[in-house]
């Protein structure tokens, strides 16, 4: 009798990231990806990291490469508190392999079959990924340019376990919460008794102006933040950290216990010692210089290449202008369907991220998302003239039938 392997009902909902599976193939010869949420290499500090290597083995390398406390790395707490802009205490810092990693142990400690959730329209989808396998409701507020609707966050969000919120640069739309909105949303929250769960990675990432404060420093009782050095150093650390409530971190901090024991000691002393010096204020301007020169890029690649109707959005291709970040968020005219594009995009060497995904229900099968931070400007022409033709080819049955009717 051959042995037999009995899965967990939550394993059922565990699907893999639509993101992941598009970088298989993104990954042949000659692609143009603008799909793949990853920071450029081309930011990676790694002079700084090599001597930091060197330093920490030479000085520290028995306690380096032995276990360490799940907590965290202690200099590195004190400095991610000195780093935030609300008073925090050094023991309320957890470091985590990855924020990724924090929506995972919150997911465990916060969440029971069927109980609700709320979420943005759209939302970032490894975030989904995080809750789904706990077997939530998910419930989907309504979302603008300016951030949460207020009021159908007050009709939903009553006795929700909490609100996941990315107020800066959002992954996938690129939006940015207003001073207003976050003001009204900690207020709205408060009010009917709902934590919020802050997810900043981007934040540093400003390209003319600093976003408004955050929600957590607004109510720090209230909230859980997550941050990520993913963005400013390098992803390959898997460094991120948990801001919590102290009445809450005993508990997360026993599901990072049982997790991973720790997140890797080496990798937080290195970074560690990377970021002493003020070594962020030198080294993030340079990465929001690049990176506002790739948006501003594919912004006028895009007005140039795209299907434009003026005066009719619903026959246009449009997008938004990000303030900072990584992503910029676009609509298909009417008819298309950004799943069925991609494959006809592919064939023409470009990639991009479909947006039904990010969705936790009724998705927008017309929306796309588009990485701009890993591509040269010359790769973003070509992309964008190939992504333009490829639209203008799958607009023409639309525009047939429409005129035959």
């Amino acid at each position: 009798m051959s042995t037999q392997w009995t899965q967990a009902k939550r394993a059922e909902k565990m699907n893999p990231s639509v993101i992941r599976e598009i970088l298989k193939v993104t990954d042949k010869p000659g692609i143009i990806s603008f799909a793949g949420g990853l920071p450029s290499p081309q930011t990676f500090p790694i002079p700084e990291f090599a001597a930091a290597c060197a330093k920490v083995l030479a000085e520290d390398g028995k306690s380096a490469l032995q276990y360490a406390a799940s907590e965290g790395f202690g200099p590195l707490r004190e400095q991610v508190a000195a780093s935030l802009p609300w008073k925090v205490d050094p023991n309320q810092v957890l470091i985590t392999t990855g924020s990724q990693q924090g929506l995972d142990l919150l997911a465990k400690i916060l969440i029971d079959e069927n109980c609700p959730i709320v979420v943005e329209t759209p939302t970032y989808l490894g975030a989904l990924q995080a809750f789904t396998p706990m077997e939530p409701k998910v419930v989907s507020v309504k979302s603008d340019d300016q951030g949460i609707d207020i009021a159908d966050l007050k009709a939903k969000g009553k006795g929700a376990r909490f609100l996941y919120v990315l107020p800066n640069f959002q992954n996938p739309t690129g939006r940015t919460m207003t001073e207003a909105r976050r003001a009204a949303l900690s207020a709205a929250c408060i009010e009917i008794g709902l934590p919020i769960v802050e997810d900043n990675p981007y934040g540093e990432l400003w390209f003319d102006q600093a976003p408004p404060l955050p929600l957590t420093a607004r109510n720090p009782e209230g909230c859980v933040y997550l941050g990520s050095f993913s963005k400013v150093l390098a992803p390959g650390l898997r460094l991120g950290f948990m801001v919590l409530p102290k009445t809450l971190f005993p508990k997360i901090l026993q599901a990072k216990q049982a997790a991973d024991l720790h997140t890797p000691s080496f990798n937080q002393r290195v970074a560690s010692e990377v970021l002493k010096g003020n070594f962020l204020d030198r080294h993030v301007p340079m990465i929001r210089k690049l990176y506002k020169s790739q948006r501003d890029a594919m912004l006028t690649a895009l007005a140039r290449e795209m299907p434009v109707t003026p005066g009719n959005a619903e026959a246009s291709v449009t997008w938004n202008t990000p303030d900072g970040g990584m992503f910029l968020w676009v609509r298909l005219p009417a008819g298309l369907n950004a799943v069925e594009l991609l494959p006809k995009a592919v064939d023409k060497n470009v990639a991009f991220v479909p947006g039904s995904p990010f969705f936790a229900d009724n998705a927008d099968p017309r929306s796309l998302r588009l990485s701009f931070v890993t591509a040269s400007v010359d790769q973003i022409n070509i992309g964008m003239k190939a992504l333009g033709d490829t639209i203008k080819e799958a607009m023409q049955p639309v525009q047939n039938l429409a005129k035959a009717a």
